[in-house]
């Protein structure tokens, strides 16, 4: 194959495809670009959240901002006890009310994609939920995406959603994700929530483009009184002609 053509691939997607050879390995270039994406990768999944900033990112919103931990304590136990990950800690406090959605803004395995993303996403969702009862932000720490089930409970909210740092790619080290759950209770399973993935603009969903998405999924979940596998997205963000 030409070098032309290994161009042609490489413009299509930022997935490492025909990287070449030279003899029997990897060319030089394409080696370093690994070994550079792996330690970003690395860097993403043990970089501590900047909490203070983030939080001042979200002062914008005009909502309290909460923040909380998991009962994991330290990042190295967080990685090895991912049940740790998804309960609160013994000293977290948070209010009890009533409101429509309750937003979880969680650590996960990548801080860089909260840092870079979060706020920006939380500003979109909530210019499209007029007349919604939004709980106070919470910002969590140790977090696992399925600790937004007993902040939502004790927060009173009848939906959460988490927005997560996924799970660091070797060419997406800042991807976040959004996680939606109705009636979020402890114990709730995995095939009770949504997801919408990849939200990391430029190159995944753009903030607009995810919002619109989740709030769909939100004025759906709440009619149906349910999410997960019987929520289906029906793909209202999408632009006409894409598919």
């Amino acid at each position: 194959m030409s070098s032309d053509a290994f161009d042609l691939l490489r413009s299509a997607t930022r997935a490492r495809v025909a990287l070449g050879r030279a003899g029997d390995g990897l060319p030089t270039a394409r080696l370093l670009e690994f070994r550079a994406a792996h330690a970003a990768a690395r860097d993403a999944v043990h970089s501590p959240l900047d909490v203070p900033a983030l939080v001042a990112a979200l002062a914008d919103t005009g909502l309290e901002v909460l923040e909380v931990a998991s009962a994991a304590p330290d990042r190295a136990t967080y990685l090895q006890r991912p049940d740790l990950g998804r309960q609160l800690s013994s000293s977290a406090s948070l209010p009890t009310g009533e409101y429509d959605l309750a937003l979880v803004i969680a650590d996960g395995l990548s801080p860089l994609a909260v840092s870079e993303h979060a706020a920006g996403t939380v500003a979109a969702v909530l210019e499209r939920l007029p007349g919604w009862s939004i709980a106070p932000l919470v910002v969590a720490t140790q977090a696992r995406v399925a600790l937004g089930d007993p902040i939502g409970q004790a927060l009173g909210a009848r939906i959460v959603v988490v927005l997560v740092g996924e799970r660091p790619g070797l060419s997406s080290a800042d991807s976040l994700g959004l996680y939606l759950t109705f009636g979020p209770r402890t114990g709730r399973a995995d095939s009770e929530r949504n997801c919408i993935s990849n939200v990391r603009p430029p190159h995944g969903l753009g903030y607009a483009q995810a919002a619109d998405t989740l709030v769909a999924l939100l004025q759906a979940s709440r009619e149906l009184g349910a999410s997960g596998v019987v929520l289906k997205d029906e793909g209202v963000a999408l632009p006409a002609g894409a598919g």
